[in-house]
């Protein structure tokens, strides 16, 4: 079932979204060669801890940190550890915050020191095709023409979008209806409404779309051990058009 918000919601939403777009910029500041991922994940939390926030992460069917940090080939749901950042490598940091029981929930990929051209036009590309998703999530719309906008930019560029993980409603819990996939026809999915609370969440490859998961019943990383990005918003559909809620 589809949850429409309140205005009033609506506003604890921004907040919490608020909350999500400083930790990820003060994120993005920290990510230099020699960091562990790990410390990425104590900076969340402490940062939480100071405010009395709550992660949405932590503890969710057993995920044990407050941060998802996923390196290189990692797509998402990587567990912060020892794993020290090197020159050339790129970091995908997914982050979501309770506030006043509503959840906001966002992800940014950023680049380790110098990275290959390559490896850079595909974060381009694959945060560029968030905004192509976002763009098209208008009311009236069907959901489908949101996940088309993001596929079609993605595979004109020559990646590859993820089909095994996608994109969801979002409000009082972390997960609710529509599932957002980042890629199909315009003309399937529900149709958007004014008050609805979703996260676009495009995962692009430079390789093939096909993912594994590692022994650790968490880490979702290539097939082909190619290298993926990923950049996600939590959006609210309005009459004025979509309002991005995790951005300062």
């Amino acid at each position: 079932m589809i949850i429409i918000k309140t205005k009033k919601e609506l506003e604890i939403m921004r907040q919490a979204g608020l909350v999500v777009a400083e930790i990820l910029e003060r994120l993005a500041g920290l990510v230099k060669p020699g960091i562990t991922t790990a410390t990425l994940d104590h900076f969340a939390e402490n940062y939480l801890a100071e405010r009395g926030i709550k992660a949405s992460f932590k503890g969710y069917n057993g995920f044990p940190a407050s941060v998802c940090v996923s390196v290189n080939e990692e797509v998402v749901h990587g567990i912060p550890g020892k794993r020290r950042l090197n020159e050339g490598d790129i970091v995908s940091i997914d982050m979501g915050v309770i506030v006043n029981g509503w959840h906001g929930d966002a992800a940014i990929t950023v680049p380790v020191g110098e990275v290959d051209p390559e490896i850079m036009r595909l974060l381009k590309v694959t945060e560029e095709s968030l905004y192509q998703g976002i763009k098209a999530a208008q009311v009236g719309a069907r959901l489908g023409m949101v996940s088309h906008a993001i596929q079609s930019y993605v595979e004109t560029a020559g990646f590859s979008v993820v089909r095994q993980y996608v994109g969801h409603g979002i409000g009082r819990q972390m997960h609710e209806d529509p599932p957002v996939p980042n890629y199909g026809r315009q003309d399937r999915g529900p149709v958007l409404a004014e008050g609805m609370t979703i996260a676009i969440e495009p995962m692009v490859n430079v390789g093939g779309y096909e993912v594994l998961v590692r022994p650790d019943n968490w880490t979702v990383y290539t097939k082909d051990g190619s290298y993926s990005a990923h950049f996600e918003h939590t959006v609210a559909i309005t009459s004025n058009g979509p309002e991005i809620l995790t951005r300062k």
